[in-house]
């Protein structure tokens, strides 16, 4: 897999893709991550990608120049399956979602900033929006980093334990069940004795009906019994 980056603000995404499993990801050649610095496609003299918005009012808008150049230049090389915009007013990332974009192959994430893209690149040169939440952030870089994140992980040989992936919350529709480790008593508080009887079917029906009840509990909403 191939993710492209497109941002007016690379230094921003320098952390998340240097270390830990999004890294390891990358040296084991699974996936390819590429930054572009949109100032690099402006045709100014001082490399802006912003301007005044039409008709006034606060903010400053991304120019639809810049944009387009950077993603014509991005087609020329390779067909993507999806041009995607991070925005708050997108389609909510989600598990499901996460799944289906761990089967493209390559992808363009185009980070907003400001007051948001000139609306002609939304109607004209992507092909979907994605917001990870109800709020609105500064940029779309940490948007693209946990779309990536939740993305790559996801990838067959990126974790160590590929079953590990399977079993996270959300992928049957249920919030994780409690998980413990050694030692089995701390301050004489003490890990359910199921999980230490050696009873795979009764560790895995522990475990269900715990999902089940912690669903119930913290997310109601996405209680469908």
């Amino acid at each position: 897999m191939r993710i492209d980056i497109i941002t007016c603000l690379p230094k921003l995404l320098e952390s998340p893709f240097s270390d830990s499993i999004l890294k390891r990801a990358q040296d084991k050649k699974l996936v390819e991550v590429v930054v572009h610095d949109l100032r690099q496609y402006s045709t100014n003299k001082h490399r802006t990608t912003d301007d005044y918005a039409f008709g006034g009012g606060a903010g400053m808008v991304m120019m639809i120049e810049p944009i387009d150049r950077c993603i014509a230049s991005l087609k020329e090389q390779r067909i993507y399956d999806d041009i995607i915009y991070m925005s708050p007013d997108g389609e909510l990332l989600s598990q499901p979602l996460a799944n289906q974009l761990s089967l493209k192959k390559n992808l363009i994430l185009l980070c907003g900033h400001y007051k948001g893209v000139d609306e002609r690149v939304r109607e004209h040169l992507i092909t979907r929006e994605i917001s990870i939440g109800n709020y609105v952030l500064s940029g779309g870089e940490l948007a693209a980093a946990v779309v990536s994140d939740a993305i790559i992980r996801l990838i067959p040989g990126v974790l160590s334990d590929e079953t590990s992936a399977l079993t996270d919350s959300f992928q049957d529709g249920l919030i994780a069940p409690p998980v413990y480790t050694r030692p089995a008593e701390y301050k004489g508080w003490k890990v359910p004795d199921v999980l230490l009887s050696g009873h795979e079917a009764k560790i895995q029906e522990w475990r269900h009906t715990q999902s089940i009840e912690r669903t119930k509990a913290r997310r109601p909403e996405l209680d469908k019994n």
